[in-house]
């Protein structure tokens, strides 16, 4: 199989469970160009993140959990997702996606 995680037009980012950036797919690379984009690989999202970011990260990777939230920069708004991914059923780092949202964003209440 192909590698679709480059064919998408959102960041995906990986770290181990030290914070250590494992893969980056090339949305992510381009979103952190200025930080070090691909070169980020192999070294500590931590270092990549100010205060309070790097606490938060720092507790997720301790006590893994899902943190969701919205941000707008430039104009252009984003959810961010970052949750934990598992190895033989335990926490092994995070997976963070980011993706931009249109400005108007339909949504659909189902039953």
């Amino acid at each position: 199989m192909e590698n679709w995680k480059d064919g998408v037009n959102f960041a995906i980012t990986v770290c181990d469970a030290d914070g250590k950036v494992l893969e980056m797919n090339n949305k992510s690379a381009a979103t952190f160009a200025r930080s070090g984009g691909k070169d980020l690989v192999g070294n500590s999202l931590l270092d990549c993140h100010p205060e309070p970011s790097k606490t938060k990260l720092k507790k997720m990777l301790a006590e893994p959990y899902t943190n969701a939230y919205t941000i707008e920069k430039n104009g252009v708004k984003k959810l961010v997702y970052q949750t934990p991914w598992l190895k033989d059923g335990k926490p092994a780092g995070i997976v963070e996606l980011s993706l931009e949202l249109p400005a108007e964003l339909p949504h659909f209440v189902r039953k």
